[in-house]
């Protein structure tokens, strides 16, 4: 089943306790020290438009990228009047834009879908034709330890007031995969529920794998963090930061 069709209308609700300002913070800081201060900027698996209204509300002239019309019909929503960003309909595996940017940025684990070396070299790779000279790309993953010790074959369920979920996990060690199944109960009138259910597919991948996708794709890695600790990557990071600068290529 595709991801994020119907979940779209309730991910904010569910979602309320990821640090978006925190991340947020964090990004604008690397890109200050590395000037840009202004300008446009990309955000691949934008979702919901939640990232992207903030590093607008910064100064930033935001394009925004999504495979899923439910979440960026939600994003489209939110976006205040006198904010213009601009949303597209687009694989990220195969983005396609009007001319160069200063950054790109990708958050919440998005990369994580991409289930190929391939195609997240592709992804790589397109970001780096699409950056300005000296560009910043900064995305987020989680680690194949988060999912082979903290996620995976372990289920998760929350009740809000109007909303409910299950989260399932199944973790496949061979392929690398996890895959959650989403049953989510939804409030319409009264005492009734209205149920669906969706199933997503993330990919783990090494440290090392991402360094040599990222170099493989033009770009210099800049630093490889954790994401909660802002240190060094350990055995237990469950969530890294990796940030690579465009090399000057020729245009």
């Amino acid at each position: 089943m595709e991801a994020y069709t119907e979940f779209a209308t309730v991910y904010d609700t569910f979602m309320d306790n990821v640090p978006y300002e925190a991340w947020e913070k964090y990004l604008v800081d690397i890109l200050k020290a590395e000037g840009i201060n202004d300008g446009l900027l990309l955000e691949l698996g934008c979702g919901t438009g939640r990232m992207t209204r903030l590093l607008a509300a910064e100064g930033y002239d935001m394009i925004g990228v999504d495979n899923s019309e439910e979440m960026l019909s939600v994003a489209r929503e939110y976006t205040m009047e006198n904010t213009e960003i601009l949303y597209l309909l687009q694989d990220m595996r195969e983005f396609e834009l009007y001319g160069t940017i200063r950054a790109v940025v990708s958050v919440c684990d998005s990369m994580n879908y991409i289930m190929s070396e391939e195609d997240l070299r592709q992804v790589f790779s397109l970001v780096n034709n699409y950056l300005d000279p000296g560009g910043i790309f900064i995305f987020d993953m989680n680690t194949r330890y988060k999912y082979e010790e903290l996620l995976g074959d372990n289920s998760f369920c929350e009740t809000r007031e109007d909303s409910s979920f299950i989260w399932e996990n199944y973790y496949d060690p061979e392929e690398e995969i996890n895959e959650y199944d989403l049953t989510i109960f939804v409030q319409e009138e009264g005492d009734t529920f209205h149920r669906f259910t969706e199933t997503h597919l993330q990919r783990g991948y090494t440290v090392e794998q991402m360094r040599t996708l990222v170099e493989q794709a033009g770009l210099k890695i800049l630093e490889i963090m954790d994401s909660d600790t802002g240190e060094a990557v350990s055995e237990t990071s469950e969530r890294v930061y990796i940030v690579a600068k465009e090399q000057q290529k020729e245009l």
